[in-house]
């Protein structure tokens, strides 16, 4: 068609991109495979306010290049690293829920999803995501339609023992049905999710409370101090006293020795 030029699918992304900057509640990124920011929403960039010289607009030189490193407390940006790493490997981080904010009083719940991010020959080149708040505690979540009932009974009783018979009657489903959705959909299964929820909060808790071990793990949702010290280790590559050490002595700048091979999804 004469006059018709036609758009690389790069520019078509990046101009699609632009809508999420009318989404006030969600969260957007694209990072390199080094982790640094190569594009964000209006909203990533008035969270990271703070963190960042306030010049510009989203997608700016205030963000661009940074990493999160420079942006999130070392024990944040660690897990962070976790998760780019578990995408550069080909994987899916699907709807999960997590608590984030700069501290345990001011946190929030949010639901999470990242993909790698692939050229046209199909090499991973980066990574994407994008996060939404959720509403409040007793309130189902709607992201999932199919799901959602059950991401908010996980969100809301985490701290008790729950099994899958229990989550399938939530979801109106037999077990072995809910076993075999939920799993297609979250690329894990709903112990596993449960457990990486679990294993989030307990971090924050280490890093913000005072809480003895005992208490976290219990509060955490694991049946002891013994079961939490070892899920938390084969997670995060240390145990929990040495995460504390790390971490709450100093909430800003990288703390290397994480074990990436242990944060496997």
């Amino acid at each position: 068609m004469p006059g018709h030029h036609a758009m690389t699918p790069n520019q078509q992304a990046f101009q699609l991109a632009e809508l999420f900057d009318a989404l006030e509640d969600v969260l957007v990124w694209v990072k390199d495979r080094d982790g640094r920011y190569c594009w964000v929403n209006s909203a990533f960039l008035l969270q990271h306010a703070q963190e960042i010289s306030p010049a510009g607009e989203a997608g700016s030189p205030s963000v661009l290049g940074k990493t999160d490193y420079d942006l999130s407390p070392a024990f944040l940006a660690d897990q962070f690293h976790l998760d780019d790493e578990y995408v550069l490997a080909g994987n899916r981080i699907v709807n999960r829920i997590e608590r984030v904010g700069p501290s345990m009083g001011s946190s929030v719940w949010n639901v999470t999803n990242k993909i790698p991010l692939r050229d046209l020959e199909g090499t991973i080149i980066g990574t994407a995501g994008i996060t939404r708040r959720l509403g409040q505690s007793g309130q189902e979540i709607p992201w999932t339609t199919e799901f959602g009932s059950v991401l908010a009974y996980m969100r809301d009783q985490y701290r008790q023992t729950i099994t899958n018979q229990e989550l399938a009657q939530v979801a109106h489903m037999s077990v072995r049905a809910f076993e075999r959705k939920f799993h297609l959909n979250f690329h894990l299964t709903p112990q596993k999710y449960l457990r990486k929820l679990r294993l989030g909060e307990a971090s924050r808790a280490l890093v913000y409370g005072n809480q003895s071990l005992v208490e976290i793990a219990l509060h955490s949702g694991f049946a002891d101090q013994s079961h939490f010290t070892r899920e938390f280790r084969r997670h995060f590559g240390r145990t929990p006293l040495a995460y504390r050490a790390e971490y709450a002595r100093t909430k800003a700048g990288p703390v290397p020795g994480i074990n990436i091979a242990a944060a496997k999804q």
